[in-house]
């Protein structure tokens, strides 16, 4: 038996729907916020992190 049959049978399948738009929709803003133009300088100074017990260097 498959989740599918499962789920037509217990008549849950508009909860798949709905989940999909939501995860969707999450999927978007994370991406939205990884890509933000305003998050580089965050992403920089991590990247430095490693080096910045020896080597302390200032942003850009």
């Amino acid at each position: 038996m498959r989740l599918s049959d499962i789920m037509g049978a217990a008549n849950l399948s508009g909860y798949a729907e709905v989940a999909m738009v939501l995860f969707l929709a999450a999927f978007v803003v994370i991406v939205l916020a990884i890509f933000a133009p305003g998050r580089k300088r965050t992403y920089d100074a991590a990247s430095r992190m490693p080096l910045d017990d020896e080597h302390p260097q200032t942003p850009r």
